[in-house]
């Protein structure tokens, strides 16, 4: 009698590595969501809305595919491959979490100077202020302590409001 065959277990930390990384491929960002023809990006900047802060541009040019992005950092930038890696990194994980709220089109995202010295969440805050002012991201919900509905003030008559105030000796 032979004994029952297990599967192998990673045993080195190397081998829990490539477990991971082959994870971080199923739940990445897909070739479909990306920009990467060169005339695609030229269509973007050159029909594109524009909008921009002191660390990033956005082109966007709507159209009927989903949400794509496009990311070009230069050497200006940050002179160094980590630096601007880093930053494509922060930016396309925004992007791909923000994926499903936003409009369909092009994006394109301008990496400035600045963006250097942000680290992921100021990168991240940027960018989702440049998605909505561009309209391409909805306003978050409005955030308070009372339900809308809920007031203890009466209705306002309009007409009293022209009448002004009324006094007692009346």
């Amino acid at each position: 009698m032979t004994a029952p065959v297990t599967p192998p277990t990673p045993a080195s930390a190397q081998d829990a590595g490539v477990v991971a990384s082959a994870d971080r491929l199923r739940h990445g960002f897909p070739r479909a969501a990306r920009v990467r023809a060169k005339a695609e990006f030229a269509r973007v900047f050159e029909t594109g809305k524009r909008r921009a802060e002191p660390d990033l541009a956005l082109h966007w040019l709507e159209d009927a595919a989903p949400a794509r992005l496009g990311l070009a950092v230069s050497r200006k930038v940050d002179p160094r491959a980590v630096g601007r890696n880093r930053i494509k990194r922060a930016l396309r994980e925004t992007f791909r979490q923000l994926r499903p709220q936003l409009r369909p089109g092009a994006y394109v995202i301008v990496a400035r100077r600045g963006a250097a010295q942000a680290d992921a969440a100021a990168l991240r805050a940027t960018l989702q202020r440049l998605l909505r002012r561009a309209d391409a991201l909805p306003a978050p919900a409005a955030v308070g302590t009372m339900p809308a509905a809920t007031s203890s003030h009466p209705p306002i008559d309009p007409a009293a409001r022209m009448r002004g105030p009324e006094t007692a000796d009346e």
